[in-house]
């Protein structure tokens, strides 16, 4: 099963390249300022909260308007993400039900379009760092190993829902309320270590991953503190576990869903 999930990654990873610029381009294709709304949204949605929660709230956290556009940043690609899968398949119809192409594909692609979407917003949290003057130190190098484990656990939740949602037509609907309740508890605009007392804050952190990456990568760049390598470990191994089920269910299901949409 991983040999031929390789084999067609590998395969089609031009149509997914490809899909990925399309929708990018029709994204802007009708808007006067194009691609400059890919850095306008991100800077406006950081103000917004920034006002909300860093004047209305008075936040506290040192590099505060950096410390909430690393959580928007990280929890926007795992959220759009993760929606967006559940009815990806149904909005794929036409494709689906004439060409042959590994359901995945379609995930890949759209994890593609979000990823260049992220990659922008880390291009200003980069600029703001530096204007904000956060020391620079080796800990920014766990970039790379936090952000791994995000895209991992991000690929195998959505893998499950992206099935999950063609047999399922009330699930976007759970999803959307479910992670609205997510959104509060991950710590996108405060620290869960000063909001909540211990051990409910560290039940909280460990308990969901999307938290713990996000608290380690505030704190490897903004703070210089190593990460916590073994809760990313324990969530990366379960992370490619639950990948693995997700493709071996798509494989063994592909073809009931075009027979359901």
């Amino acid at each position: 099963m991983i040999k031929r999930f390789l084999n067609d990654v590998k395969k089609y990873n031009s149509y997914a390249v490809r899909s990925a610029k399309s929708t990018l381009k029709t994204e802007v294709a009708n808007s006067y300022l194009n691609w400059i709304w890919w850095i306008l949204d991100p800077l406006f949605t950081m103000l917004i909260y920034y006002v909300i929660f860093g004047v209305v709230f008075d936040g506290k956290e040192p590099y505060f308007t950096t410390f909430i556009f690393i959580g928007l940043t990280m929890w926007n690609f795992f959220n759009k993400n993760v929606v967006q899968s559940v009815n990806m398949i149904k909005r794929n119809k036409s494709i689906v039900a004439k060409v042959y192409i590994p359901k995945f594909v379609l995930l890949i692609a759209n994890m593609m379009t979000n990823g260049f979407r992220m990659c922008i917003s880390w291009v200003i949290v980069v600029i703001m760092m530096l204007c904000s003057g956060v020391p620079l130190s080796w800990t920014i190098l766990c970039f790379i190993p936090i952000m791994m484990v995000l895209i991992l656990f991000t690929f195998a939740f959505s893998i499950h829902l992206l099935h999950f949602g063609v047999f399922v037509e009330d699930l976007s609907n759970v999803v959307n309320i479910a992670f609205k309740l997510l959104f509060y508890m991950t710590g996108v605009f405060f620290n869960i270590d000063a909001r909540i007392s211990a051990p409910y804050s560290t039940i909280l952190t460990y308990c969901n991953p999307v938290a713990l990456v996000l608290h380690d990568m505030r704190n490897a760049l903004l703070y210089q503190k190593q990460p916590n390598w073994i809760g990313l470990l324990v969530w990366a191994v379960i992370s490619i576990l639950l990948a693995l089920l997700g493709i071996r269910q798509i494989y063994k299901n592909e073809n009931s869903y075009v027979k359901v949409i």
